[in-house]
């Protein structure tokens, strides 16, 4: 001990922490499109790498009033970054209220999969109990538990016709109450939120691919993410939420499904698409197989081939560069 000497007058402040860009991530996972997977990679590459990892324990409230959105960003907007921040949630607009509008990143699926994934789930749960069902849905009468697919579609039920059937495109649009009606103004305005305010909208289809660009994206969040999610144990892990006693309806039912969804597949089309052309970019070619039939309503067609194609090049880094400063 010397005298009256501090730490501080030795050595001056300790160095400020240095973040990785962007420090602030927000998933605002679309329910039933692989979230609980990639919310368990996330657990184990938050130990692995030191990002905050910020989860909600609110699962059925994806919409908010004013004072919540003005809440909920408030409380995200003040975690220690870097953080990545999940919650079944549509998208908030952080600059509306002020703050810094952080990166978004998302993963979609085929509508109707999705559609009945949920039902099944509502219903019967998954592999990690039996009795799982009990806890998801514990006041769910047993005529609505074993009501048919088919008939809830062919005899309109609630559960299975609008505005229900229209779920993803809200996670995009925002919190606006136009974003819950099902029409043009929400999906252009959820095309508009994907290309300026989300670095990645994936597809669950080719998730294996999702992970390797947010690794390449994302670093310091995803570093080594493919080679966890490969591993025997963590696949044994994601194998027990995978929906029971699912069933696939009739053709008839489907085809009504897909009418009712028009909106929901042009997105769903729509995020295929640029996420294709992502891929593309960065020299990623799809598993060649033949591509699935596009509802009879789409005319015409935009291009669904799974060969690269020659895109005018640009440098990649500069790519990612203008990505972050939107």
């Amino acid at each position: 001990f010397v005298g009256n000497s501090t730490y501080l007058d030795d050595h001056g402040p300790p160095p400020q922490k240095v973040l990785p860009f962007p420090s602030q991530v927000v998933y605002n996972r679309v329910g039933k499109c692989g979230s609980r997977t990639v919310v368990l990679l996330l657990r184990i590459l938050s130990e692995k790498h030191g990002f905050n990892l910020v989860t909600s324990d609110i699962h059925n409230k994806t919409r908010l009033t004013k004072n919540e959105q003005m809440e909920l960003i408030k409380n995200i907007s003040t975690a220690e970054q870097p953080y990545l921040f999940t919650r079944h949630v549509h998208f908030l607009n952080f600059s509306r209220f002020g703050g810094d509008q952080p990166v978004y990143i998302n993963i979609i699926r085929d509508p109707v999969n999705r559609f009945l994934s949920n039902y099944f789930f509502r219903r019967f749960g998954d592999w990690r109990g039996e009795q799982n069902h009990m806890i998801r849905t514990p006041n769910m009468r047993q005529e609505e538990r074993y009501l048919d697919i088919n008939v809830c579609i062919l005899e309109n039920y609630p559960e299975c016709s609008n505005p229900r059937l229209f779920y993803i495109i809200p996670y995009f649009c925002g919190q606006h109450p136009r974003c819950r009606e099902p029409g043009e103004w929400a999906l252009e305005r959820a095309k508009l939120n994907v290309n300026e305010n989300f670095l990645l909208v994936g597809i669950l289809e080719e998730l294996e691919d999702v992970l390797l660009l947010l690794e390449r994206f994302l670093p310091h969040y995803f570093k080594d993410v493919l080679s966890i999610y490969k591993n025997p144990e963590h696949r044994k892990l994601g194998n027990l939420t995978v929906t029971v006693k699912k069933t696939v309806p009739s053709p008839e039912a489907i085809q009504i499904l897909y009418q009712r969804m028009r909106y929901e597949y042009e997105f769903y089309y729509y995020v295929k698409e640029q996420f294709h052309l992502l891929k593309r970019k960065f020299g990623l070619k799809s598993h060649i197989r033949k591509p699935s039939p596009r509802p009879e309503f789409f005319i015409p067609s935009p291009l669904e081939t799974e060969e690269p194609i020659n895109d005018d090049e640009e440098d990649d880094e500069k790519w990612l560069e203008d990505i972050y400063k939107r």
